[in-house]
């Protein structure tokens, strides 16, 4: 009952983002449009809005994102902090690689894993909906000329959404919350059986590069228009003052973002949707200042921030991880504006604990590292796990914080007490008491 005014929201959004889609296409090509994302394979990094132009692309992404809020409501998903990280995800990448056909695969084998160990289907709901990273599976099963068919890539998609629950369950453990892209790592080590094994049997995986430019001027607008209302809706339209708003807002920049960090029920609906239109607009802001592209991708990446701003990043960890990825654009081959890099910068954030839990510094660093990682770590899968930087996010994360950890230890000797290091690796000694919440 606390967020009962969650689902009403959400299909706000979805309405703005139908409506955007029509205002920025002839209505007369949104259908064409949408059956050429049907029927194209989803390979990273196939832009929708460069293939079937922004009227199809934001429709899909509306009607993926509908879809996934009425299988939320049907589940009886309880609604939290994740619950807005499922809908940014959605919304994010069917703008390229998800589209209303691809999911469906995927989502009924989790469903058919609840029904297998006997537990509801709510409790693998999520799951469902994040292992769609692997939509490009089931398009490439289904779509590829003379070695796919519909029945294969519906099987094989059935296949990974039942064995991605307990793979994901098992990854969570390994990254010690420092990876918020969990089933992006999960995602990325299945694909690295399925890739050669697809490759043995005859395929022939490429990777793609469809990218959109000229959208900079009206993507950038609506972003701003998107997260204005946001802010505007957190300082003065959750049943709190705005001074009261902006106080929780400032208690949840000094978290450190450590997975799990639920901060719709640590502090509330007020701050959480403040933080939500503020990470947005520094995202929209990194891609215009440094030359980038807004288009499908890049915005892919910013609802992802979006998303994520209810679970565990914000300003201050998020950054430093960017700031990380532009040094690295700037000492490395690529250049900052580079495709890839400009995507790194964005869902490079994954690793926003690294920062808030160790100090910036190792967020540059952690940054850094991910803008030469990622760019290899995709060529393996031959682009088809979408949450291609969690899987490099996940790497990294499993070898920088046993490292960072043991060099604290050791040039800090007053994390060799007990008791203060175990509040630390649990997040207590920075984490706020949570301020009173409001009833919505």
């Amino acid at each position: 009952m606390r967020y009962r005014r969650m689902y009403p929201a959400l299909l706000c959004f979805v309405a703005f983002w139908a409506a955007f889609g029509f205002l920025m296409d002839d209505p007369a090509n949104i259908l064409p449009g949408l059956w050429k994302i049907i029927i194209t394979e989803d390979a990273l990094i196939t832009d929708y809005v460069e293939i079937a132009g922004p009227g199809a692309a934001f429709v899909n992404s509306a009607l993926v994102t509908l879809i996934s809020v009425i299988i939320l409501y049907l589940s009886k998903d309880p609604l939290n902090g994740y619950t807005m990280v499922e809908i940014g995800l959605m919304a994010g990448f069917s703008l390229f690689g998800k589209n209303i056909v691809n999911i469906w695969p995927i989502i009924g084998g989790t469903w058919l894993y609840s029904k297998v160990v006997k537990e509801p289907f709510s409790k693998h709901v999520s799951i469902s909906l994040l292992a769609t990273a692997l939509a490009p599976v089931v398009s490439y099963m289904s779509l590829d000329n003379g070695w796919g068919n519909p029945l294969l890539g519906i099987a094989v998609g059935m296949a990974i959404g039942f064995v991605l629950p307990s793979l994901s369950a098992y990854t969570y453990k390994i990254q010690n919350g420092m990876n918020l892209y969990n089933m992006g790592f999960a995602c990325g080590l299945l694909a690295l059986m399925l890739v050669p094994l697809m490759n043995s049997m005859g395929a022939s995986l490429e990777t793609a590069h469809h990218w959109a430019t000229g959208y900079n001027l009206p993507f950038g607008l609506m972003m701003a228009v998107l997260c204005s209302i946001l802010i505007i809706a957190g300082l003065f339209f959750c049943g709190r003052p705005a001074w009261a708003a902006w106080a929780g807002y400032r208690r949840l920049l000094i978290s450190t973002g450590r997975a799990p960090s639920d901060y719709l029920r640590m502090f509330g609906s007020a701050p959480v949707l403040i933080n939500v239109g503020v990470n947005g607009l520094l995202g929209t802001a990194l891609i215009l200042i440094t030359g980038g592209d807004l288009n499908g991708p890049t915005l892919g990446g910013i609802l992802t921030i979006m998303g994520f701003s209810a679970f565990g990043k914000h300003a201050r960890n998020i950054l430093p991880v960017m700031a990380g990825v532009v040094l690295g654009g700037v000492f490395m081959k690529w250049g900052v504006n580079h495709s890839s890099v400009q995507l790194a910068m964005l869902f490079g954030t994954t690793l926003a604990p690294i920062s808030g839990y160790f100090g910036w510094p190792f967020g540059i660093a952690a940054g850094f590292l991910h803008s030469a990682v990622v760019l290899h770590a995709g060529t393996p899968v031959e682009g088809i796990n979408l949450y291609n930087n969690g899987f490099s996010g996940g790497l990294i994360a499993i070898v920088l914080f046993p490292l960072i950890t043991t060099a604290i230890r050791h040039r800090q000797p007053e994390l060799q007490d007990a008791d203060y290091f175990d509040a630390f690796e649990h997040d207590t000694p920075i984490v706020p008491p949570p301020v009173k919440q409001d009833d919505d």
